[in-house]
């Protein structure tokens, strides 16, 4: 089934437009959100809860950081001493990844991906894919990241799921083919917006998210991703339910 999905491309494609809801903190999930689409964590989201949006009409996403050693993940103790870098700086208890030893982590990532399908959740956000620009402590290229990136999505697709490209801006033309939507964070506080214009040149999603201790202005953030065709939600920093749009 799931090589006839990938080679049909069955998988479902967020459109243009459509709203989002992003909570990751401060659980459990409200489901009370007007938003099209949720974008939920892999391991604190129940089936049970995919199956509530589900029967709302909503579509699920599921978070999980796939560039990145989360102490506090159930499958932590899958991941050898050798793929784990230095400290991800600001987020403690996290440690970036050696996504080149694909021998080892390309087991770990499937089993998550499998979890993500197994849940009923429709697509997958898979968190820190732009390590290639970070202190990692592995000499990882730019190629090295477009390798790893490009995995993720065939592997997401064989199992039927949607896949969102998460930040890395610089490779966003490089990989708007493979991924089926787009999502940035402080773009327009960081003034990188424009960097997803590939994806919406192809007709497919993007969601800019800004936050509440950035400083951006958010008049100025609505105006400019209204003119961009992005979706655009403002968040506090911890990704808990609360969430502002534009007017």
């Amino acid at each position: 089934m799931e090589a006839a999905q990938a080679a049909s491309g069955s998988w479902w494609r967020p459109r243009p437009g459509q709203s989002w809801q992003w909570q990751l903190s401060g659980l459990p999930v409200d489901t009370s959100i007007a938003a099209d689409i949720y974008d939920l964590d892999l391991f604190e989201t129940s089936r049970e809860t995919v199956a509530q949006l589900d029967s709302q009409g909503r579509r699920v996403i599921c978070y999980l950081s796939a560039g990145t050693f989360e102490h506090w993940r159930p499958d932590v103790g899958l991941f050898p001493q050798g793929v784990i870098g230095r400290p991800y700086v600001g987020c403690p208890g996290e440690w970036w990844l050696d996504i080149r030893q694909m021998d080892v982590l390309a087991p770990i990532i499937e089993a998550r991906l499998d979890l993500c399908q197994g849940k009923g959740f429709d697509g997958v956000e898979p968190d820190n894919i732009d390590a290639y620009q970070a202190a990692t402590g592995f000499p990882l290229s730019s190629q090295d990241q477009l390798n790893f990136n490009r995995w993720l999505a065939r592997a997401a697709h064989a199992r039927g799921l949607s896949i969102g490209l998460k930040n890395d801006p610089d490779q966003a033309m490089d990989l708007a083919d493979d991924f089926d939507w787009a999502l940035g964070e402080d773009c327009s506080a960081q003034g990188w917006c424009e960097a997803f214009a590939s994806f919406v040149a192809r007709g497919k999603l993007v969601v800019a998210v800004e936050y509440t201790d950035s400083g951006v202005d958010w008049q100025a953030a609505c105006t400019q991703t209204r003119r961009l065709g992005f979706s655009m939600v403002l968040k506090n920093r911890d990704l808990d339910a609360w969430l502002a749009t534009c007017p």
